[in-house]
């Protein structure tokens, strides 16, 4: 039985190629390639629905007394840690594995956990399922970047790559607005349970629409079909071995670490900022989310014209406007916390804030070590990143999560958050983040 259903999920085998008219066969791969991409972008905005209810979630719980501070910062920690793990096995599997099977299957997963977390009200139970939670969650990145290389060629990956992460954006403007709803109407049950119930209909849609390798349907692979090979072609290596080269890669270790520091910034606003802008500003629950939701359609701006500028106007590199982005992204995210409470200034630093954030993590969260390393060994790059990512943004809700409880202090028996030495580390880690982008230049390309 074992045996059985490794088979299921492992990607099948090549097919003859289809025999026929040329023009036949390209509008079966469009059609294809074009269900695959509505698949993943709109599978992974679903995925991002159950990761950042939470965030929503978390005032209320605090409000309830279920938990503190402290507590939401080590459950989040425990989530960042199995997904980064999770991401970095699952993503090494992906290379192998039956890409839509292995990803509808994740969403489904990640779906039911959820609901169940709605029925909890007590930390042990539901730290332990914030975590089982996480290693499902980590069977979406590494799938989604397989499939875009798999269907999508060097030439027009960056512009498609960027395209695709808007789903994250998507999923978290909706989740913090839809959320917020549904914990005032009703409460923080509610958070946990609609999205569930939602996301795992979802999923079965996306097993019936999405396809795994062109090649697996008898069609040629996309470098190919697109003629668009890139200069060093590494076709004879064994996955294996192509995997083990990227590991061993400096540069894919230097981009790992930006994007460690970057997570840990993106995700200090992502997981605290409702939280900092209802304590520390003043804001409601559902004005906060207001503020960060513009982070998150700003976001899909810089996530769809970061890799549109980089193959247009930068001949396909990334270095540049990566860095142009991290000192913006610095800059917007020192606004947001050290200036006093105003509202255009927190709309505008979101708005800021979001544009760069939705580049960065396109860029430093897969696209430039993606650019570097073998087709074949994809999934291997997005798991060495994400093992650094999200290591940085399991610490980062430890030690937020540490600083912001340790200072806070009672007054007339209500407590009083201090958010200085975290926003400190905040706006730290955004520039640490940019330093390292700016050590990696003129890595060749591989096929």
């Amino acid at each position: 039985m074992f045996e059985e259903i490794i088979k299921f999920f492992t990607t099948g085998k090549d097919k003859p190629l289809i025999n026929g008219d040329q023009s036949q066969i390209a509008a079966l791969f469009n059609k294809l390639r074009w269900q695959v991409f509505t698949s993943i972008t709109l599978g992974y905005a679903l995925f991002y629905v159950l990761r950042l209810n939470f965030s929503v979630i978390k005032k209320p719980l605090m409000a309830a007394g279920v938990l503190d501070a402290q507590q939401l910062g080590i459950m989040g920690s425990v989530f960042f840690i199995t997904y980064g793990i999770g991401k970095f096995t699952n993503s090494f599997l992906a290379d192998r594995m039956n890409i839509k099977r292995f990803f509808a299957l994740g969403l489904f997963l990640s779906s039911i956990i959820t609901v169940i977390m709605g029925f909890c009200n007590e930390y042990l139970p539901l730290v332990v399922l914030w975590g089982i939670n996480g290693w499902f969650q980590s069977f979406g990145a590494g799938p989604c970047i397989v499939a875009l290389n798999q269907w999508f060629s060097n030439k027009e990956r960056g512009t498609y790559y960027g395209i695709w992460f808007t789903s994250h954006n998507l999923g978290a403007a909706f989740t913090y607005m839809a959320t917020a709803a549904l914990v005032g109407a009703y409460s923080w049950r509610a958070g946990f349970i609609m999205p569930g119930i939602v996301c795992a209909i979802g999923s079965i849609f996306i097993y019936f629409f999405m396809s795994d390798r062109p090649e697996t349907r008898g069609l040629p692979n996309v470098a190919d079909f697109k003629n668009d090979h890139a200069a060093i072609v590494e076709k004879d290596k064994s996955v294996g071995s192509l995997q083990w080269e990227v590991v061993k890669r400096p540069a894919v270790w230097i981009l790992g670490l930006s994007s460690c520091f970057c997570y840990i910034a993106r995700y200090a606003i992502e997981s605290w900022g409702i939280i900092y802008l209802t304590e520390a500003k003043g804001y409601t629950t559902m004005g906060a989310s207001g503020i960060l939701s513009i982070m998150q359609f700003a976001g899909i701006f810089g996530a769809l014209t970061c890799g549109l500028v980089s193959d247009k106007f930068f001949n396909h590199k990334r270095n540049l406007p990566c860095l142009i982005y991290g000192a913006l992204y610095a800059a917007a995210i020192a606004s947001f916390v050290w200036a006093p409470a105003n509202q255009w200034i927190d709309l505008g630093s979101m708005a800021v804030y979001g544009f760069t954030m939705g580049a960065l993590v396109c860029y430093l969260g897969g696209l430039m070590a993606v650019d570097i390393c073998p087709k074949r060994a994809t999934g291997a790059a997005m798991g060495m990143i994400g093992l650094l990512s999200y290591g940085g943004a399991a610490a980062q809700e430890a030690v937020s999560g540490y600083l912001i409880n340790s200072h806070m202090t009672i007054v007339n028996g209500k407590k009083i958050y201090d958010f200085t030495l975290a926003a400190d580390f905040w706006v730290a880690s955004a520039i640490i983040s940019m330093i390292l982008a700016a050590c990696v230049w003129n890595a060749k390309v591989k096929d």
